[in-house]
């Protein structure tokens, strides 16, 4: 599914007139299909109190038609105007003619606004969508404080916002201090950048996205999409019956250190669990006893080390490993030691052969920082996995900033560096060097703990030993931790969650996604 800028969604809707969906039809569609979505979420809405809160333009023309379509289908509907529409406004029109009562929510008016909030079940905000650009004032920052103020009151009030939650920014998630936080946001045609990016997706509440007729041919120049389980299902590698390990792939994690021994057991078990056939840890000599017992089925392959930290002696040792090797994933737990930044640098970056795969996560990422012009001193075409904090360092930039714009920033390093960048959290984002990018649909505090990195980063590499081109691998790898992720939240909780349970989970998400 496609996600779209507020340029880009206005570009569409422009168009659309040449397919025959003036910009009447479109407000139609809109309206109608947030109804149905209304009716959906209260189940029945006979007799059910629903109050409207309508905005100067085509939000809230869109909110004029939900209000008439919930009025013939039995509701008790109340419309609110921020501003008195044209006389000449048919939607308007429409709801005089059924005779449902409307009023603007200012003067005389603002006492009627109350009286019928107080007693609202549903309460819809169509004020403003993705054209508004001013922070919102007036009557409009009026009406949403109450609607706050009454939701606070009265918790099971039901707070739906059509296409976005008023004065959510549709490209860069932030909100104005006046928005109210919607209990469901039913977007319109395509998901907006904006509630996929924090704080606006907290604002959002449960999305849903209804279809308003958009033909497909308007569309396909959208580089963005959501990572859907019809997506991941469609790249998920072939499992031939007459396979052997070779078949599967050969992956060396390099990982681990005394202050995160279990790195590597996460990573290792991860790139099992989705289906690589040989794994070998690579790993500091003296984390290998340790390691043993608990990791049964990888090849081990001890580093030279200095106190438990890997050292440039190392490098060699590793080199040999790698011929023959398909993959190669680096930097789970390796710590930040200056021994460890030398061997890194000749293990990596220092002109040694590279497996044709190559995965660079955590303090990996921390060590290249430091180096300038790193990422051409990588192989083409490798995955980096950053969280916000590695990305800030890789960029010379805020975490807040990183974070404000992890869309556009994704994008345009990816490019620029020539690399798949996966910067990770809540609403992943995956992005190629080509301009293409995927977003997980996910956000579950089930995965806000330690080590839930290491075990995406082995189900990267898995899946790239399996053939995978690295943009594929890295989003649905993002697919199948987010999944097991929910699956154990659903089980647990979101808190409880240890980064050990997941390896287990992911098989379980490929046989469902296989199933269908």
């Amino acid at each position: 599914m496609k996600i779209v800028s507020a340029e880009e969604m206005r570009g569409i809707d422009a168009r659309a007139a040449e397919f025959g969906l003036a910009t009447a039809v479109l407000m139609e569609n809109a309206g109608l299909a947030f109804a149905e979505e209304v009716r959906a979420v209260m189940a029945d809405v006979v007799g059910r109190r629903v109050m409207v809160l309508c905005g100067p333009g085509n939000n809230g023309g869109d909110g004029l038609v939900a209000a008439r379509h919930l009025d013939d289908w039995g509701a008790d509907v109340s419309v609110f105007l921020g501003q008195e529409r044209p006389g000449t406004d048919y939607n308007l029109k429409l709801l005089k003619q059924r005779e449902v009562p409307y009023a603007a929510a200012q003067g005389d008016g603002w006492q009627d606004f109350m009286t019928v909030l107080h007693a609202a079940e549903c309460v819809i905000d169509a004020l403003f969508g993705t054209g508004q650009e001013r922070p919102l004032a007036g009557v409009y920052a009026d009406m949403l404080d109450a609607v706050r103020a009454e939701k606070r009151a009265r918790p099971g009030l039901l707070l739906m916002a059509l296409d976005l939650p008023s004065g959510l920014n549709a490209d860069t998630g932030a909100v104005d201090p006046h928005t109210a936080p919607a209990d469901v946001t039913v977007t319109l045609g395509l998901p907006k950048y904006g509630l996929f990016l924090f704080p606006g997706a907290e604002f959002a509440g449960d999305l849903m996205v209804a279809d308003i007729g958009i033909p497909a041919q308007l569309t396909e120049h959208l580089r963005t999409e959501l990572i859907t389980p019809e997506w991941v299902r469609s790249v998920l590698p072939l499992r031939p019956r007459g396979a052997n390990k070779g078949t599967f792939g050969r992956t060396v994690v390099v990982a681990g250190s005394p202050n995160y021994v279990g790195a590597g057991a996460l990573a290792c078990e991860a790139a099992m669990r989705v289906g690589a056939g040989l794994v070998t840890l690579a790993l500091p000599h003296s984390l290998q006893p340790i390691l043993a017992s608990k990791l049964t089925e990888t090849v081990y392959l001890p580093l030279p080390e200095q106190n438990g930290v890997l050292s440039p002696g190392g490098a060699a040792v590793l080199g040999e490993a790698l011929a023959g090797c398909d993959v190669l994933l680096i930097g789970c737990g390796i710590g930040q030691h200056p021994l460890t930044a030398a061997f890194l640098d000749e293990a990596l970056i220092g002109g040694r052969p590279l497996p044709p795969r190559v995965v660079v996560d955590a303090d990996a990422l921390n060590l290249l920082s430091r180096v300038d012009g790193w990422w051409k001193r990588l192989p083409p075409g490798s995955v980096l996995t950053p969280h916000p904090g590695e990305m800030s360092r890789l960029v010379g930039m805020s975490i807040a900033d990183v974070q404000s714009q992890r869309l556009s920033l994704v994008k345009a390093k990816a490019q620029e560096w020539g690399h798949v960048v996966l910067l990770k959290g809540a609403y992943t984002v995956v992005a190629d060097t080509d301009g293409r990018v995927l977003v997980s649909s996910s956000a579950t505090a089930a995965l806000a703990t330690a080590g839930t990195g290491d075990v995406l980063a082995g189900a990267i590499a898995g899946l790239l030993a399996q053939g995978l081109e690295p943009f594929a691998a890295a989003a649905a790898a993002v697919y199948l931790h987010a999944a097991a992720g929910e699956d154990m939240a659903r089980d647990l909780g979101d808190a409880g969650v240890l980064a050990g349970d997941l390896p287990p989970l992911l098989p379980r998400v490929i046989k469902r996604l296989r199933e269908g």
